[in-house]
């Protein structure tokens, strides 16, 4: 048995011809395909033409609702709550019953200041007649002047205490109207913060709130430079947006401005008034606050189009076949387009979709042409980038 040794040299072989040209031919076949293809065809993308056109220049803030007046209902006087007549989170009228305290204590106190008042009256009789009788005789000086005159002070002293006793009458009638509590002004009931059977007083009687909604206002904040041009501007209406994006009833309008810059955040606070019929807006609810401050000449490009990236943010036109990106300067939403400041011209083509697979400079063909402000005929969902920079 022959053992194989390392230090042997391995000899060439030979192949034979016919293998030999198979091999070639194979490794030239695909140069070949290569110098006979052409340049990747243009990618067909949706271009939307813009024009200058003017649009209403809009600063949005996010915002918190409530009620144009919002009253706590409190216990005025101390006792126990003993019933409650109203549902809470239903509409109240003004003066409408709420909740009711234990009456008797207040009106045995009635009772006592009405039997005060009495004694007093008629002490006070009692005074006058003395002093009426005295008089005539200390001016004949049947008697010494001095008892004429202390009768007459007598008379005066229980014509004072009859106005102490009134006056404890009309307190104890008014903490026993404060048995009834009543609702201040009419709008929504919140929760009864005290449950029936409780002790209740002036010191922590908080029963319940009413939040007058229709209106209702909305604060919120703009930033010096944004409070400026809402200033320098004319200041127009204001809308509210939900979430997506839609109208929360009707237009409305401002009807408080700070005057002040809070320095820690260099925002002025700002308050605006809308009619709530029908309970649109709820107090404590988040929303857009949107207000028009006048207009300006601008382009509208969909949102999907603009892309932001480390340098900011731009947009792809499509020039001379080509694809390239143009830096603009935006300001904000106008529906579902951003508003384009600087950066692009009337009738500049501005590419829609596909703009994850575009490169500068790679070659593009214009699907359908759609005039400015019109959605692109042919176009596809926002692509991630486009999505990303929203």
């Amino acid at each position: 048995m022959r053992l194989f040794n390392p230090s042997m040299r391995l000899r060439p072989v030979a192949l034979p011809g016919l293998l030999l040209g198979l091999l070639m031919l194979g490794g030239c076949g695909k140069p070949a395909e290569t110098a006979g293809g052409g340049a990747p065809p243009a990618m067909p993308v949706g271009v939307l033409a813009v024009a200058l056109k003017t649009v209403p220049v809009l600063i949005e803030a996010v915002g918190q609702a409530e009620g144009s007046k919002e009253v706590e209902v409190r216990a005025r006087v101390s006792g126990l709550l003993e019933r409650q007549h109203y549902t809470e989170g239903e509409r109240v009228k003004a003066g409408a019953p709420l909740f009711s305290i234990e009456r008797a204590p207040f009106e045995i106190a009635l009772a006592q200041a009405r039997a005060g008042m009495a004694q007093d009256q008629a002490r006070i009789e009692q005074t006058r007649r003395e002093a009426a009788r005295l008089k005539p005789l200390a001016d004949m000086q049947a008697i010494p002047q001095r008892e004429a005159d202390d009768a007459a002070t007598q008379a005066r002293l229980a014509e004072s205490a009859l106005a102490v006793s009134q006056a404890r009458m009309r307190d104890a009638e008014l903490n026993l109207s404060y048995t009834a509590v009543n609702a201040p002004i009419a709008g929504i009931s919140g929760r009864a913060e005290k449950s029936v059977g409780s002790l209740v007083g002036p010191t922590d009687g908080l029963l319940a709130r009413i939040f007058q909604t229709d209106p209702v206002w909305v604060r919120f904040s703009f930033s010096e430079a944004e409070h400026t041009l809402l200033r320098t501007g004319q200041a127009g209406t204001v809308r509210l947006l939900a979430a997506d994006g839609k109208p929360l009833g009707a237009a409305g309008r401002l009807n408080y401005a700070g005057s002040t810059v809070d320095a820690r955040l260099g925002t002025v606070q700002l308050r605006a008034e809308f009619a709530n019929p029908a309970l649109a807006v709820l107090p404590g609810q988040f929303v857009r606050a949107q207000v028009q401050a006048g207009e300006e000449r601008a382009f509208l490009v969909p949102q999907s189009a603009v892309v932001t990236g480390e340098q900011g943010r731009s947009v792809w036109t499509l020039q001379g076949g080509k694809a390239v990106p143009t830096p603009v300067q935006v300001g904000g939403w106008l529906g579902s387009d951003w508003v384009v400041r600087k950066g692009l011209k009337d009738g500049d083509l501005v590419i829609v979709d596909n703009l994850i697979k575009l490169r500068p400079g790679a070659s593009v063909v214009a699907r359908a042409a759609a005039p400015a402000g019109a959605a692109p005929a042919a176009s596809a969902a926002p692509s991630a980038a486009s999505a990303a920079s929203r």
